[in-house]
């Protein structure tokens, strides 16, 4: 009584927590229950023998209850553990109750398999005459009567296997049976149970379950099990049973819908439609299309592809790439992955979109588009991968939080990186246009992606112009490297909306000058992108208006300029004095540099990119000497330049002209550099200019 009231208090906590859902349940509830979890029997068959062939008709039961006798027949009362868990998982193990026609799909199919691999060991030959049916699983629904039948013929069962298998939770008799092949190193692949629950899913919906059956060993007697799912069943004999197993679900009445074909006919096709027999509802066929990832590769036609592409994605168009992938270390992978050729729409591209693979174990699917085994950026990915080593909670609804998941995310992301990599080599155009569409993906996987080897593995995909390349040709950070000078440390990058401002920039003229090669980066994002990242292959990545900044390499000991052309060293020294003084509200330094050519002046900052990306983001709500004072930028100018020897000069002469003239060449840097929101801000000073231009004329 004592282990009674244990259980029922276990069963009562669960229930409340509701951590059943979450697969935290299979452990205790399993310790607490000896009896469901004792030894599972098995059956021994002789190692040798031929494969016999079956020929099969079909199956043909009565569906009328009455044709067993009730005079004969044995009731037998749940466990009391049993009954508990009978009503855990009828009312709280699944989360949604169309499952249970996956479940007992797969129960049917588990049968058909043991079946076929009972024929390669079994010493008796099998009957074949024409009253066994073929290897197939039928449904037929019946609105009038509310029920619906699901019938194999498979193995079927014994009295004893009955008692055995329905009258204890959590005793799988598939998973005793492939236990009992895999000792003999046969393929088990196509076995589905695991748990021993399955079943009991039906009571989710069920008023009554038949359940009739006849084992496939010879002079074998048919049975009919029945029960309400109350705490007790009855089994009698029921002679004019086949070979298989038929179940008869009385529904309850507001679960009629399972009564009606359609509904029936979308539950296969959600999860079972690719399980290894043919399924049957109300005669017609409704798995047709081939699960193409348990198939060779090299099996597979181009337009078979196209079809199951297009029926999985839900989609008109064909994919682009074709990944079939098949592993069996360091786990058991079988998968086909596609990458769509369409241009995805502002939906796909947002991060809420669902991850396009679906989860299936032995051809049964788990999880529709499950975010566990691809990262987030790789969502527009379509596809299929099925394992046996995935861990799943009792009711096969939730992976385990296991190392194993990690694993497979890992392998997975890894053979897709290896295989673009690839593509963009073998097959360089085709790859070009798929970066054009999909780059976003890529580059939001180097700023989503914590493994810094997996972040270069991404790197590796990306595509710039250069200032080397002639426009429209891209080129890599490997092919980069490959051609830098020796000594080089440094990765450089410009970013600029087009070619031709990237080109006119004044960040760009030093490292021109040295034939230094640059990247040019189009996108607004890049700049966030190449920070990310910080380097590729040991080798820095460094905006060209970092290095801009550093200490310039002719600058002497004393800090003079070398060259005849630039202002003497009393005049530049008065004309950085007189502009510190000057724009001391706005610039935090004036520098004199050697780096400038056709441009008078530069501004710079620490981490140019990072703020561009703080005023587009953060500075809405801060005044301009705030922003300046967070900015702290640095006035360079070029003392070759003849605007700025002008200027010294007019910072003598006309005080008045010679400030709003660097005002103006201030501005007019802070926009080069992508620092000003908003150009309008500075015609005020233009027009003054213009207005004291227009006086002397």
């Amino acid at each position: 009584m004592s282990r009674y009231l244990n259980v029922c208090q276990l069963s009562s906590k669960i229930l409340r927590t509701g951590s059943l859902r979450h697969g935290a349940m299979c452990s205790p509830i399993l310790k607490a229950h000896n009896r469901s979890l004792q030894t599972l029997s098995t059956v021994s068959y002789p190692k040798t023998g031929s494969h016999l062939p079956v020929s099969c008709a079909q199956h043909h039961y009565s569906t009328e209850t009455k044709a067993a006798s009730s005079d004969n027949a044995e009731k037998h009362e749940f466990q009391a553990e049993t009954r508990m868990l009978l009503d855990i998982v009828a009312k709280s193990l699944y989360s949604d109750k169309e499952v249970f026609i996956r479940e007992l799909i797969s129960n049917a199919s588990d049968a058909l398999e043991k079946l076929r691999y009972t024929q390669l060991s079994e010493v008796m030959p099998f009957p074949t005459d024409q009253d066994h049916g073929k290897l197939e699983i039928r449904l037929s629904t019946d609105k009038q009567n509310r029920t619906l039948t699901i019938q194999d013929s498979g193995i079927g069962m014994t009295k004893e296997e009955l008692i055995s298998n329905l009258g204890t939770i959590a005793r799988s008799g598939s998973k005793a049976f492939m236990t009992q092949l895999s000792e003999k190193n046969v393929d088990v692949s196509t076995i589905i149970g695991q748990f021993g629950v399955g079943f009991y899913s039906a009571f989710m919906v069920a008023d009554k379950v038949e359940v009739y059956t006849k084992s496939h060993k010879p002079d074998s007697v048919g049975y009919i099990w029945t029960s309400d799912g109350s705490g007790s069943y009855e089994i009698s004999e029921f002679p004019s049973a086949e070979r298989g197993t038929k179940i008869v679900i009385h529904l309850k009445s507001d679960c009629r819908e399972f009564a009606d074909d359609q509904t029936v006919l979308n539950v296969i096709r959600k999860y079972s439609n690719f399980v290894n027999s043919p399924i049957f509802v109300n005669d017609e066929q409704t798995n047709k299309i081939q699960p193409l990832w348990v198939l060779e590769p090299k099996s597979v036609k181009p337009e078979e592809h196209i079809e199951f592409y297009r029926y999985i994605s839900n989609s008109n168009d064909q994919p682009r790439f074709v990944l079939h992938y098949r592993a069996e270390a360091p786990l058991s992978i079988k998968s086909v992955l596609y990458f769509p050729e369409t241009k995805p729409g502002l939906f796909e591209m947002s991060r809420e979109t669902e991850v396009g693979v679906s989860l299936y174990t032995r051809r049964v699917l788990i999880k529709s588009k499950t975010d566990n085994i691809l990262p987030k950026w790789l969502r527009f990915v379509k596809g299929v991968v099925d394992s046996e080593d995935i861990p799943l909670n009792l009711s096969r609804e939730l992976l385990q939080n296991s190392p194993l998941i990690n694993k497979l995310r890992n392998v997975l992301t890894s053979r897709i990186l290896k295989f673009l990599q690839d593509r963009s080599k073998r097959d360089t155009e085709n790859y070009l246009l798929f970066y054009k569409d999909y780059s976003h993906f890529i580059k939001e996987g180097i700023v989503t992606t914590q493994d810094l080897n997996e972040k270069e593995e991404i790197a590796k995909l990306l595509r710039y112009e250069s200032s080397e390349l002639e426009e429209g040709n891209l080129t890599t950070l490997p092919e980069y490297i490959e051609k830098l000078a020796e000594g080089q440390k440094d990765i450089y990058y410009l970013c600029a909306p087009s070619r031709t401002l990237a080109l006119s920039s004044p960040y760009l003229e030093a490292l021109r000058t040295r034939k230094v090669p640059v990247l040019f980066c189009y996108e607004p994002h890049d700049e966030l992108i190449l920070l990310q990242l910080r380097s590729f292959q040991n080798f820095n990545l460094t905006s060209v208006e970092k290095e801009m900044r550093s200490m310039d390499k002719e600058e002497d000991e004393t800090g003079k300029i070398l060259g005849p052309d630039s202002l003497p060293t009393g005049e530049r020294d008065e004309l950085v004095s007189w502009i510190q003084e000057t724009m001391k509200n706005k610039v935090h330094q004036v520098k004199i540099t050697s780096k400038l050519d056709a441009h008078p002046c530069v501004v710079t900052i620490e981490e140019m990119g990072a703020a561009r990306h703080f005023l587009k983001t953060q500075s809405q709500n801060l005044n301009e000497e705030q922003r300046f004072s967070l900015l702290q930028p640095r006035l360079e100018i070029n003392p070759k330049h003849p605007i700025i020897k002008k200027l010294a000069s007019l910072s003598k002469s006309n005080p008045a002209l010679a400030e709003l003239v660097v005002q103006q060449l201030f501005s007019n840097a802070m926009v080069v550099a992508g620092l000003v929101e908003d150009p309008r801000t500075i015609l005020g000073n233009i027009n003054q200019l213009l207005t004291l231009a227009l006086e002397k004329h």
